[in-house]
C-alpha cells in the first residue's frame, strides 16, 4: 500500500525512494531497515547542537508532564516569561520586545505586519516593501511575495503582493545594490527585508559584512524599518550568534526560528524594538496587534527553546562552531582543485560549491540524480538545483564529515 502522504517540495511522480527515519542520535539518522545516515544539512537547517539532544529532550519531557498547551492571548506561563527573558539578555538590547510564533515563515509574516502597524498607527501609512534579489522567507502568502518570483510561486502570483526588489550585491556590484537602495528608501518604503549575509534557498549567495552594515545604515537615513530574516542565519551558523554581528548591525525587526529549540520543536519568535512596539500600544484596542495561532508560546516549545539557551551560556557552542568552520574550510580546500567544481565558498559552519560547468538553476536536472547518489551512499544532502550545500550539526564527528566531503568529491567526479 502507498502512503496517503503528501510530501513537502517532492514530486511524486518521479518515484523516487522516501525512507522512512526511525530514530536519530546527534549527527546520524537510523532508517526502519537499518541505515545509519549522515545528517549533513541539520535536518532542513534546524538541529544545531544535535539530535534527541539529552539536555533538550528531558526539558520536553518534563514540560508535556505539567503544562502542554494554552490560550496565549491574555495568559502566560513561566516557560514562556523565561525565555522572553532569556533572549532579551541575549540578543541585542535594542531589541525589547519578543513576539512568539510557530515557523520562520510566520515569524517573518509577523515581522512585515509589525511594519505596516508601526506606519499605520503613527498616522504616516506607507506600504512599500523592499526585498533583496534572490531572497527566499518562507511559503505562506506574505512570505513568498518578498521572496524571489519564480517556480516556486509561479501558480500563486495572484495572491502576492507588490515589492521593491534591490540587486544582490554581488562581489564588484555591491555599489549597484546600494545604489538602488539608497532610491527605493527615498521614496518612502515601509520597511525592507534581507537575510543577512548569505541568502540561503536563493544559492547560498554570500555578501560582504560590509555591505550589510551600509544598507542597514541606509534604511535608518530615511527612517525604513530593517528586517533581519535570521530563521536560518541566527544561531551560530554563520560563525556568530548572529549574522548582524559581524557588521556591527541592529536590525528594527528580527525573525528568529529553526535553531530556537535546537531544532527540536516548532517555534519562532519576531523580536522588535521598542519604538515599533509603541506605535501598537495604547488604550485604543484598533491599535493592537492583530496576529495570533492556537499554538502561539506553546509551553513545551518554549521549554525546549530554554534548555537551548542554557546550552549556549553553560557550554562551549561558539567554540564548536568555530572548529566546525575550520574542518569544512578544509575539507573545500581539496574540492575546489577539483575540474567540474566551481565557486566553492563558506560562512561559518556553512559551506557550499556549484557542479558542473553552468548553473543550471533549482529545477536542474542533476539536482535529483545528485539527490539519488548522495542517499545511495547513506548522507543527507539536498542539493539546490547544482549547487551542493553542507550545513550539519555542531557535534558532527571527523569521519562522518569526511565521508560527506569524499562522497561530494565522488559527485563531482562523475558530473
Amino acid at each position: 500500500m502507498t502512503s496517503p502522504i503528501w510530501h513537502p517540495f517532492t514530486q511524486h511522480g518521479l518515484e523516487e525512494p522516501i525512507p522512512l527515519v526511525a530514530s536519530a542520535q546527534g549527527a546520524a539518522l537510523f532508517t526502519a531497515d537499518g541505515q545509519r545516515i549522515v545528517d549533513a544539512i541539520s535536518s532542513w537547517w534546524v538541529t544545531t547542537h544535535g539530535h534527541a539532544h539529552p539536555r533538550i529532550s528531558a526539558a520536553i519531557a518534563d514540560q508535556a508532564g505539567r503544562l502542554d498547551q494554552i490560550i496565549f492571548a491574555g495568559w502566560t506561563h513561566e516557560p514562556a516569561e523565561t525565555l522572553a527573558t532569556g533572549l532579551c539578555a541575549i540578543m541585542p538590547a535594542e531589541l525589547t520586545r519578543v513576539f512568539f510564533s510557530d515557523s520562520g515563515s510566520t515569524s517573518v509574516e509577523v515581522a512585515l505586519k509589525m511594519a505596516l502597524g508601526h506606519w499605520l498607527n503613527r498616522g504616516e501609512p506607507r506600504g512599500r516593501i523592499l526585498v533583496l534579489e534572490h531572497g527566499y522567507h518562507g511559503d505562506t502568502i506574505g512570505a513568498m511575495s518578498i521572496g524571489a518570483r519564480g517556480v516556486f510561486n509561479r501558480a500563486y502570483a495572484p495572491l502576492l503582493f507588490d515589492v521593491g526588489t534591490i540587486p544582490f550585491p554581488a562581489a564588484g556590484r555591491e555599489q549597484e545594490a546600494l545604489d538602488a537602495l539608497e532610491r527605493a528608501c527615498r521614496e518612502g518604503a515601509a520597511a525592507f527585508i534581507c537575510e543577512p549575509l548569505i541568502v540561503g534557498a536563493g544559492g547560498m549567495l554570500i555578501y560582504p559584512a560590509a555591505t550589510l552594515a551600509e544598507m542597514r545604515r541606509i534604511c535608518a537615513q530615511h527612517g525604513v524599518l530593517f528586517i533581519a530574516d535570521e530563521v536560518m542565519t541566527g544561531w551560530g551558523r554563520t560563525g556568530t550568534l548572529l549574522a548582524c554581528e559581524q557588521a556591527g548591525i541592529v536590525p528594527d525587526i528580527l525573525c528568529l526560528s529553526k535553531g530556537l529549540t535546537g531544532g527540536a520543536i516548532p517555534l519562532a519568535v519576531t523580536m522588535a524594538t521598542e519604538p515599533v512596539y509603541a506605535a501598537h500600544y495604547g488604550p485604543d484596542r484598533s491599535r493592537m496587534f492583530f496576529h495570533s495561532s492556537s499554538y502561539t508560546a506553546n509551553p513545551i516549545a518554549c521549554a525546549a527553546a530554554n534548555a537551548n539557551l542554557a546550552i549556549w551560556r553553560e557550554e562551549p557552542v561558539l567554540e564548536r562552531i568555530s572548529a566546525l568552520a575550520a574542518r569544512q574550510h578544509e575539507q573545500l580546500a581539496g574540492l575546489a582543485t577539483l575540474t567540474n567544481v566551481r565557486n566553492v565558498r563558506s560562512l561559518g559552519t556553512i559551506a557550499a560549491l556549484d557542479l558542473g560547468a553552468e548553473h543550471g538553476g533549482y529545477l536542474s536536472d542533476l539536482a535529483p540524480r545528485l539527490l539519488a547518489f548522495f542517499r545511495e551512499r547513506d548522507v543527507l544532502l539536498r542539493p539546490l538545483g547544482d549547487t551542493v550545500y553542507v550545513m550539519p550539526p555542531y557535534c558532527i564527528d571527523e569521519r562522518d564529515l569526511a565521508h560527506v566531503y569524499a562522497c561530494i568529491a565522488e559527485a563531482a567526479r562523475l558530473v
